[in-house]
């Protein structure tokens, strides 16, 4: 009797999940966000790939800290994985700043193509030299610009406004050619901002523009698509470390599998976003665009000597 129950204690053991790692994964956006949606599904395919070894616990709004901090505090190991946009990669691997340059991407399947081949893993072999692991591009998308003053239909009617943009050099020199006043800050503090009125308009992805209702302060919207901005999904190097190999190879499939699975779900609500935003009374313009990209040019010229200029036409060549 004592032999059958040491052998059916060894097999309980054995059968049983061992929680290796609980994997702390931020988000700086709210739970109707896209980011989210990846968040979750990263977290199931995880937990199911790596058959409960390792667990995702997920931490949005910001709880964790900005952008900037959580890059700080993976580097830290404090926090073990995030989502975050592209732009606060800059200030520490200065490459991904090519990706902003405004007007580069021509539609989804061009940034995919970028993103998902050689460049997107140079950039992702960068940022590992920092200590974040690079496991997937998942997105932010094609960003566009609200205001509450006026309709924006060419440059000239930018002149003036007071923008937010990320902080982000690029953004900023971009919005500035454009005519605009250029206010980089935090988006937790830019949400108040735009509520009180003390800046004019922001620039985002239409996903952002619907879970965070900007219809509230936003009367205008411009389909500019200015920038694609792709939200790497990264681990730190010390948590990433701590992972046996099997473990890692499933989390990378998890991490892959949720980015492709937010791109499909944004690349399918696109047009209802853009109805919904309507119906809630946003003036929505689609102009030409030309005029922007010409106003524009300046930029790439300021940046092509920092990112190279083979690397942009790297990028704009891939097909």
């Amino acid at each position: 009797m004592k032999r059958i129950l040491v052998c059916l204690a060894i097999v309980l053991a054995l059968s049983a999940p061992v929680f290796a790692l609980d994997i702390k994964l931020a988000h700086v956006v709210n739970e109707q966000d896209s980011f989210h949606l990846a968040a979750t599904k990263f977290k199931e395919l995880t937990e199911k790939y790596t058959n409960g070894e390792v667990k995702v616990t997920i931490f949005p709004n910001a709880v964790l800290g900005d952008e900037r901090t959580l890059l700080e505090r993976m580097k830290m190991g404090i926090v073990d994985a995030a989502i975050i946009t592209n732009g606060p990669f800059i200030n520490f691997v200065p490459q991904f700043g090519a990706i902003d340059l405004p007007f580069l991407f021509r539609d989804p399947a061009h940034a995919y193509a970028v993103l998902d081949g050689p460049i997107g893993d140079k950039l992702f072999a960068e940022a590992e030299k920092q200590g974040w692991k690079g496991l997937a591009w998942a997105e932010r998308g094609f960003r566009n610009l609200t205001n509450s003053k006026r309709a924006v239909n060419s440059p000239a009617d930018m002149k003036g406004l007071k923008i937010r943009l990320m902080q982000n050099p690029i953004y900023v020199d971009s919005f500035r050619a454009l005519g605009a006043n250029a206010v980089p800050m935090a988006w937790t503090e830019a949400l108040t901002a735009l509520q009180q009125g003390t800046i004019d308009g922001q620039e985002n992805p239409l996903n952002v523009i619907v879970s965070f209702k900007l219809y509230d302060s936003q009367k205008y919207m411009t389909i500019t698509r200015h920038a694609y901005a792709p939200a790497p999904l990264i681990m730190s190097t010390l948590t990433w470390k701590k992972l046996k190999p099997a473990q890692q190879e499933a989390v990378m499939k998890a991490a892959k599998e949720a980015a492709q699975f937010e791109r499909d779900f944004n690349n399918a609500s696109e047009a209802q976003w853009v109805k919904d935003l309507a119906a809630k009374g946003m003036q929505i313009a689609t102009p030409d665009l030309r005029p922007f990209l010409d106003a524009v040019q300046p930029v790439y010229k300021q940046y092509a000597a920092q990112f190279g200029q083979d690397l942009i036409d790297a990028i704009l060549a891939t097909k």
